[in-house]
């Protein structure tokens, strides 16, 4: 008995399935005949979606009696797909599943099987307060939810709806209690963070947003912002960057591609000068900047020559962190209708790519060598540097704890370091 959460995809999902947990127990789903197991779906790629629906097949032959609920992206975007499965008991939209009074008509069995009303009408970002992800290493704020783009390779809009944001206010007492409660690090996160403030009064931007909550919360030791959108990214965030200390220097970029037309039929916002003009201005404004980024492999229609762009930007971009994915069509999408590349070639220029950013983090650990950083430690023996690299000190320390400490090596990919 008791209520299990099986997330996929992003650290906003993540962060909601925490909020879910907390709901779910407060209505009672724990206490049901053999309890309750929630599957938080992610929507990205038709192997995201595939994996889940694995998921659930495999979590019903192993909890018999549960009380299955599919909740999340794909839910949102499928939910006639998972209501057919034989394995699913329950079926809740995206719009609903952080609301205490859909867990209750679930734990109460008042709800419809499949309660996934239009996410596009929702015109609140609704900011639950968690106080970590089961860990005091750091915690989460969500300000920003949703998405008003409308890239061709994407269905994340239709599960999350158009954007909204959270009141500065909002964000910044609920930065203020974490501080309060502990917690060393914050990271402020959202669908599409770098658009933050555009439906509110006076449409500040995100750069205000992190001088505000640095400003207000000087007891808070680090902020973190997590993925942005390089060409929405604004000065005052540039200016931030350049200059609180307590903004770590890592930034994850939404760049997609590196090639110009590629980039155009997938209908993004930038071109690849933008990219590495950015990376330029903000690396001149703090030098210990480390860049991470999302890339795709295999865009219907990317030639040989186009794929080597992107590949060419890792190194031009000064990228080190890359979250790479071979392209998959989302029916529905511009993209899936477009000239399509064959799979086993978008698998092989991922794995190139992969190639690509494993040296450039294989490099970045070594120039790393002899220098003094602060951990934040996640594990007794395992801490994060500012530039987010995984770290492992000797001795170990509390985790939430920040450790200050010197580099003095480094082992499969993992940065060795001992107290300074």
């Amino acid at each position: 008995m008791g209520v299990d959460i099986v997330t996929f995809g992003c650290r906003l999902n993540t962060y909601e399935s925490e909020v879910m947990r907390r709901e779910a127990e407060s209505a009672g789903l724990a206490a049901l005949p053999g309890g309750a197991v929630i599957v938080n779906t992610c929507a990205v790629t038709a192997e995201a979606v595939r994996q889940a629906r694995q998921q659930i097949r495999r979590l019903r032959r192993e909890n018999p009696d549960a009380r299955i609920v599919v909740t999340g992206c794909a839910a949102q975007t499928e939910p006639a797909g998972f209501a057919a499965m034989a394995e699913v008991d329950q079926v809740l939209g995206n719009a609903d599943k952080l609301r205490a009074e859909a867990w209750a008509a679930v734990a109460a069995g008042d709800a419809p099987r499949v309660a996934v009303s239009d996410v596009m009408a929702e015109r609140r970002a609704p900011s639950p307060l968690i106080d970590g992800l089961g860990t005091r290493a750091r915690a989460y704020v969500q300000v920003q939810n949703g998405c008003d783009h409308r890239c061709t390779f994407c269905v994340i809009p239709y599960g999350r709806g158009d954007s909204r944001s959270v009141p500065a206010a909002t964000v910044v007492e609920q930065v203020a209690r974490l501080a309060d409660r502990g917690f060393n690090e914050v990271v402020l996160t959202g669908v599409d963070l770098t658009s933050w403030g555009a439906d509110l009064d006076g449409a500040p931007r995100l750069g205000d947003l992190v001088a505000g909550v640095l400003r207000a919360v000087p007891d808070l030791a680090r902020l973190r912002v997590s993925s942005i959108d390089s060409v929405e990214a604004d000065p005052l965030l540039v200016e931030a960057i350049g200059s609180e200390p307590r903004l770590m220097p890592h930034l994850h970029l939404s760049l997609q591609a590196g090639d110009d037309m590629i980039l155009k039929r997938m209908k993004r916002r930038h071109l690849r000068a933008d990219a590495i003009g950015f990376c330029e201005r903000v690396r001149a404004a703090r030098p210990d900047m480390v860049f991470g980024a999302d890339l795709i492999a295999g865009f219907p229609t990317e030639t040989e020559a186009m794929f080597e762009s992107s590949l060419r930007l890792v190194e031009e971009c000064g990228l080190t962190w890359l979250h790479v994915f071979p392209f998959s069509p989302r029916a529905g999408t511009p993209a899936a209708r477009m000239p399509q590349v064959p799979a086993a070639v978008a698998r092989e220029r991922a794995e190139r790519l992969r190639a690509a950013g494993a040296a450039r983090a294989q490099a970045h650990l070594a120039a790393m060598a002899g220098r003094r950083v602060s951990l934040l430690m996640e594990t007794p023996a395992m801490g994060r540097t500012e530039g987010f690299a995984r770290t492992e000190l000797a001795g170990g320390r509390r985790p939430g704890e920040i450790v200050a400490a010197r580099i003095t090596g480094m082992r499969d990919g993992l940065l060795l370091a001992e107290a300074a």
